[in-house]
């Protein structure tokens, strides 16, 4: 019998998975295609560390309370550790190692090192996360709103402020580039 695409035999009863058998799992990691193995059971966030090799998503609690281990799943803000591996199947899986990819800060980036926005830097790879894909959804921000997003993540370090600070200059200089770059084109056109 074949399988089908919903983890189904073609009889429409469920496949049965063994405990040890490895899985073939393939997804667009950071903007390229990539494919690696691991059992049912482990947890994306271990897949992304030790068999794609990216350890910049850090393991803190494992129970989806410090936001150490947030990746971009399909373009939003997820805990790596609350979810299989074998659930990213065909998804795109973006990590902090993904805001740099040139090996050249973004502005998110150069915003936390301007407002020494870290300290330990062991949570700052799940709060960039968080702060990137929350400053897509929210682009102008209040500090209030920046606080409550924050509020799932756990930092001993910075005691937030800093942080605070660095997202809400994002948002002002995106917006001062926006203002700006629509001038321009006014101008041109």
């Amino acid at each position: 019998m074949s399988n089908t695409s919903n983890g189904k035999m073609a009889d429409g009863l469920p496949q049965v998975v063994r405990r040890d058998e490895r899985q073939c799992v393939t997804l667009t990691f950071n903007g390229r295609e990539r494919s690696a193995y691991c059992e049912p059971r482990d947890l994306l966030s271990d897949f992304i560390r030790h068999e794609l090799g990216a350890t910049g998503t850090h393991v803190g609690c494992e129970h989806g309370v410090c936001g150490a281990c947030t990746v971009h799943v399909g373009g939003v803000a997820a805990r790596s550790c609350l979810m299989l591996a074998v659930q990213a199947q065909g998804q795109r899986i973006d990590t902090v190692e993904g805001l740099a990819p040139d090996m050249v800060l973004g502005d998110l980036q150069e915003a936390f090192q301007r407002h020494h926005a870290l300290q330990c830097g062991f949570c700052t790879a799940g709060i960039l996360m968080s702060c990137a894909d929350y400053l897509q959804r929210v682009p102008d921000p209040s500090e209030a709103q920046v606080r409550d997003m924050l509020s799932g993540h756990l930092c001993r370090c910075t005691g937030y402020t800093p942080i605070v600070a660095a997202v809400l200059d994002v948002a002002a200089r995106r917006r001062h580039r926006n203002v700006t770059g629509d001038a321009l084109e006014a101008s041109h056109a």
